[in-house]
């Protein structure tokens, strides 16, 4: 009587592995030439200056035949959204609770309101300006909380259709450019009005869109400004967790329509993974170079993600939508300044 054996069927397991390098050659392809567009931005943008982000995407657009091809395809699809959404998820590093508190209720409740009513006002300002609301609610974000970053994470959990992928390209566009103008102009505004160092950390950290921009206009002023200007953007980074709920309640019958509810859960993982970072972050658990790790690999996935996004656009379908777009975009910038301007000198926040 022969013994019976306990073994997994191993022809199952040789097909099953057989099928792996074929996969990850795939992937490996495409994920490859973002990572070197990425590096290569990073290396341009660090000895010559300029937005990493902005960068990555112009030089991805110039490869737009790339995404054409089937070869580079797949790699390509997986870098705009699993390496996206790893990003996002860990720029939850960056933050906590206890630096959340150290502002004050003033800060928080204007940032709070700040994010409610450029997002509305988008909305609003689009359909004024003839172009979707899906559009005017993503630059209204993009603008309100953090740039880029925020135009990635929202398009994530938007509906997919022909001109979604134009529209996050031409909110990157518009929020980074509009950024690298206000690192700029900003600190000036700021010195024109003799702010104290609190106010203008307040009204940096309120206005600006992307966080590198922040630091960098902060801390040209002084290490103070520097220090409260990141706070406060930090708090705004953090309303992407309720707006992304907010905007997956708001389009959950398009997803409906469109099939996507399927494989859109209740909570994104990214979104749980930066709630998570920020509940760990805050107690104390992540030592300090991981913490720093975590952050420039979050750098990293955002503008890997960014190139794979410029691939996937060309420059023909982002001329037909016009300068419209860019007027609505202006316009929320404005809004916003006004805004936090008003709440620091007509309140007194940080005086």
């Amino acid at each position: 009587m022969k013994p019976r054996t306990i073994a997994p069927p191993l022809a199952t397991i040789r097909t099953y592995l057989r099928g792996w390098p074929s996969h990850y050659r795939a992937v490996g392809r495409g994920l490859l030439v973002c990572v070197t567009i990425a590096l290569a931005t990073t290396f341009i943008a660090d000895h010559y200056g300029g937005p990493t982000l902005l960068y990555a995407l112009l030089f991805g657009m110039s490869l737009h035949f790339l995404s054409e091809e089937g070869r580079c395809r797949e790699g390509i699809e997986f870098a705009s959204r699993t390496v996206l959404r790893l990003g996002v998820a860990l720029l939850g590093a960056r933050m906590t609770f206890e630096q959340v508190g150290d502002l004050g209720l003033g800060p928080v409740l204007m940032v709070i309101g700040s994010v409610a009513l450029i997002i509305i006002l988008g909305g609003l300002l689009s359909k004024a300006l003839g172009l979707t609301r899906e559009l005017g609610l993503l630059t209204g974000g993009a603008v309100a909380i953090c740039g880029a970053s925020a135009a990635l994470a929202l398009s994530a959990v938007m509906p997919r259709n022909e001109t979604s992928e134009r529209n996050t390209i031409l909110t990157v566009v518009g929020v980074t450019t509009l950024s690298t103008m206000a690192m700029v102009i900003y600190p000036l505004i700021a010195g024109v009005l003799a702010l104290a160092d609190t106010q203008a950390g307040i009204f940096l950290g309120g206005t600006i869109h992307d966080v590198a921009q922040v630091v960098g206009a902060g801390y040209m002023i002084s290490e103070e400004t520097g220090d409260v200007s990141t706070l406060v953007k930090l708090v705004r980074v953090a309303m992407l967790v309720p707006v992304v709920m907010v905007f997956m309640w708001l389009f959950r019958k398009l997803r409906q329509d469109a099939g996507e509810t399927a494989r859109m859960p209740l909570l994104p993982a990214f979104l749980v993974g930066f709630v998570f970072l920020v509940l760990v972050n805050s107690l104390g658990a992540i030592p300090e170079p991981v913490n720093d790790a975590m952050t420039t690999l979050s750098r990293w996935c955002l503008v890997t993600a960014i190139a794979a996004l410029g691939i996937k656009t060309s420059f023909q379908k982002l001329a037909v939508v016009g300068w419209r777009p860019v007027i609505l975009m202006v316009l929320e910038t404005f809004l916003l300044l006004g805004v936090v301007l008003g709440a620091v000198i007509l309140v007194g926040l940080g005086a």
